[in-house]
């Protein structure tokens, strides 16, 4: 199969449609576990300012165990934190979560459409855990702020939008307006804007962000190519899922195994009944018409006659 038979598999699937709501829709997923980490977060911090404890204890308490250190030897006393900080925000970061909210909603979309709702979730999770790797790396190599941290889903969005645009190239949005605008135009514009705001932050933000943009390239590139990347991440969530379900695969239908999965052997087959007239009646047909005017179930009858022992 060549590299242009392959595409066609994915550009038919912008003809389905994955709207608001819908069952199993990775896009509102994501969106709604980012919205319940940063409220979670939120509620906490007003309880903490109702029981008079200060931003720094707040933060000490419980955004530390929840945000990405920048050192390898720090991280190891909080591995889960490879995956809370893509999921949790504050209110110190409200205007970069309803940033990223939206851009992954523009983004996530175009991809569903492109490549199908079962390959946002990987994109996502690599993005994140691989330009998480890349912050810690320039900590641990490089000079940052003391006690300097990652949280928010910037990478992962990164991730999505490099993928949609990866996937297709030539595909444009706004399509009332004149021809249209290429997506890279409007991932060009977002990486802009994003570049900008943590340029001055340090080099280890930077490097997570455009590891988890060329992420998503990378694997869209690959899914282009007939490998996709997060099969197997998508079969783990599943069997998780479905860890306690009976196997359906367990379930004998004895209606349908009888009657109809019955291999070689008929589902209903006639038994005629040996009887002497019956026999009988079948010679003196042999001497009027011959033995080839005899019918299946005579013939079958007439064989198991001769094999029948003698009294």
């Amino acid at each position: 199969m060549g590299e242009a038979e392959r595409y066609q598999e994915y550009k038919h699937l912008r003809k389905k449609k994955f709207i608001l709501g819908a069952a199993n829709n990775a896009l509102m997923t994501l969106l709604a576990l980012n919205a319940i980490g940063f409220l979670c977060l939120l509620t906490l911090q007003v309880s903490f300012f109702f029981g008079q404890q200060s931003r720094e204890v707040f933060y000490n308490s419980i955004v530390y165990y929840a945000e990405l250190p920048s050192t390898f030897s720090a991280f190891i006393h909080k591995p889960w934190s490879l995956l809370t900080y893509m999921f949790t925000d504050t209110d110190n970061g409200l205007w970069r979560i309803v940033s990223n909210m939206v851009w992954m909603w523009t983004f996530g979309y175009f991809f569903q459409q492109l490549a199908g709702n079962d390959k946002l979730l990987p994109v996502y999770l690599y993005g994140g855990i691989l330009g998480a790797l890349g912050f810690m790396t320039c900590g641990q190599f490089s000079a940052m702020q003391e006690g300097a941290s990652l949280i928010g889903a910037n990478a992962s969005v990164m991730a999505i939008a490099g993928a949609a645009v990866a996937i297709d190239p030539t595909y444009r949005v706004l399509t009332h307006i004149r021809k249209g605008i290429p997506l890279w135009v409007l991932l060009l514009i977002y990486v802009t804007i994003d570049l900008l705001g943590v340029l001055p932050v340090g080099v280890g933000y930077v490097a997570a962000h455009l590891i988890g943009l060329f992420t998503g390239i990378v694997f869209s590139l690959l899914l282009r190519s007939g490998k996709d990347m997060g099969s197997w991440m998508n079969t783990f969530f599943y069997r998780a899922a479905n860890l306690f379900t009976p196997s359906t695969a367990a379930k004998k239908n004895t209606r349908e195994t009888f009657f109809y999965r019955t291999g070689s052997r008929k589902p209903y087959q006639k038994t005629p009944r040996n009887t002497q007239q019956r026999l009988d009646e079948i010679l003196d047909k042999i001497n009027a018409s011959g033995f080839d005017s005899l019918n299946d179930d005579e013939k079958d009858f007439l064989q198991q006659a001769a094999n029948e022992p003698e009294e």
